[in-house]
């Protein structure tokens, strides 16, 4: 009897063990990227390179008239906001600070490319 209990209590503790790794390796999506337009992003740094590398690095965190967005992948804006595809459209469409706004400068899909790239860098 006594061996009985110990096989069923190594038994439920290697499926409890089972179960925690099993979560810890499976994340779930963030419910931004699920619902983020995909973009184009060699298309979003040819963009980039023609309209906004003339005020920002995209390889350092140094300012040239725009903040540098290196890091900008590891989820923070240099303004210390979310990097998501929603917060950098809404910079992108009113610009702000120098920055101009590309509302009417930039259809849906360049946004979006030039969206996806910033979100390598």
């Amino acid at each position: 009897m006594q061996k009985f209990k110990v096989l069923i209590l190594a038994l439920v503790l290697s499926l409890a063990a089972s179960v925690t790794f099993a979560q810890k390796g499976s994340k779930k999506p963030k419910k931004e990227n699920a619902k983020a337009p995909a973009g184009d992003v060699a298309k979003g740094k040819e963009l980039f390179d023609s309209k906004c590398i003339v005020c920002h690095n995209p390889d350092s965190n140094e300012k040239k008239i725009g903040p540098g967005l290196k890091g900008v992948k590891d989820g923070k804006l240099p303004s210390g906001k979310d990097a998501t595809h929603q917060v950098i459209l809404e910079i992108v469409n009113a610009g702000g600070g120098g920055m101009p706004a590309y509302k009417e400068l930039l259809t849906d899909e360049e946004k979006n490319d030039v969206i996806a790239y910033v979100l390598t860098m």
